[in-house]
């Protein structure tokens, strides 16, 4: 059988928010199948949106970040990535009742923040979202080329970090080793490949 896109929706039946504190919603959800069987539980959640930035200095190397993640409880290699701020201060839900900042004003105040580096060639790639199976966030990606250092780091309460310059030759080398491991970020380097 065939489903137009419009059958091919689920609905949704009841759900449980089993953790909605200002980090999180993580919500058990029942659906209805478009064949009308109801199936539980899927489990989701909402957190806020964010930027990833594919930073390149006037030398053609490329600024990424070593740090710790908690996920994998590992330190990896990526690129300068953040959280998109809302006036309401927390880090989901709709924006109804909040102002939320523009994704390259964020991407601009992250990779200054995490790196201490500017630029003023800035480029919005795609926004996509995160990972459409258990995620209702979105991810900016951006590039920012000839950065120039123009401060120190000034990181938050929970960022420990070191910024590290790669040529395009070695992050094509830890990505192809697996040591490149944020999805997203490989995702944006591809990108990046294509401008």
């Amino acid at each position: 059988m065939t489903y137009n896109d419009e059958n091919l929706i689920w609905e949704e039946v009841k759900t449980e928010h089993i953790v909605q504190d200002e980090w999180i919603d993580f919500r058990k959800t029942a659906f209805r199948f478009p064949d009308g069987r109801i199936f539980e539980p899927f489990y989701t959640y909402s957190r806020r949106d964010y930027v990833v930035i594919v930073a390149s200095d006037e030398e053609g190397k490329y600024l990424c970040v070593r740090q710790f993640r908690q996920g994998i409880r590992e330190v990896t290699v990526e690129f300068t990535a953040g959280g998109i701020e809302r006036s309401d201060g927390k880090e989901y839900g709709d924006h109804v009742n909040c102002t939320v900042e523009d994704a390259l004003a964020a991407a601009k105040r992250e990779l200054l923040e995490e790196t201490g580096y500017e630029s003023d060639e800035w480029r919005h790639l795609i926004t996509i979202p995160s990972n459409a199976t258990i995620a209702d966030n979105m991810a900016y990606i951006f590039t920012a080329h000839n950065c120039k250092k123009k401060a120190d780091q000034s990181l938050d309460e929970m960022e420990f970090l070191n910024v590290e310059k790669y040529t395009p030759e070695e992050i094509e080398e830890m990505i192809a080793g697996g040591n490149f491991k944020q999805a997203m970020h490989v995702m944006a380097w591809l990108l990046a490949q294509r401008e």
